[in-house]
């Protein structure tokens, strides 16, 4: 069972008849640790994660957005693409690396915040540590990628 640091930070269900057969990875990653986690989710889905860029679009089943944290919020990249998206049918899933717990808590709520008020049920979010300078040194480590995996499989299997 994962640590309570490397845990789901939310599961809720989102029940949908559409078959779901186009999943993509976008990530805005400063330091490198969100692009780690990203590119775990996206070899599970057997895809490629995308770096959030202005003028990005995507319209896959599945989008798993994730950002890193920064002083408590996700990147600015992200955060633009939540707020210029169009998320109409389609399940949202959030992930995210940051030196605290709280920090991570942060970011996640602020991105499911932006992403609630279009209207965007959130499916779940996954949360780990990542390094930052001498802090939590090695993470995302094996585990932690591990488990960003297994959240991928549960998000794709509701």
């Amino acid at each position: 069972m994962p640590q309570a640091f490397h845990r789901i930070i939310n599961k809720a269900h989102y029940h949908t008849s559409e078959i779901m057969t186009d999943v993509s990875v976008i990530v805005d990653s400063r330091g490198g640790n969100t692009k780690k986690v990203a590119d775990a989710i996206a070899e599970e889905m057997g895809i490629t994660a995308k770096d959030v860029t202005p003028g990005l679009t995507d319209d896959a089943k599945l989008l798993f957005l994730g950002s890193g944290t920064y002083g408590g919020k996700p990147g600015e990249k992200m955060m633009k693409f939540i707020e210029t998206g169009d998320f109409s049918g389609r399940k949202v899933a959030i992930f995210g690396t940051s030196a605290s717990l709280a920090g991570g808590q942060k970011m996640i709520n602020a991105m499911t915040d932006a992403l609630t008020k279009k209207g965007v049920t959130i499916a779940g979010a996954y949360h780990c540590k990542g390094k930052m300078v001498v802090i939590n040194w090695g993470h995302p480590n094996k585990e932690d990628l591990e488990n960003a995996k297994n959240f991928a499989r549960m998000m794709k299997k509701d």
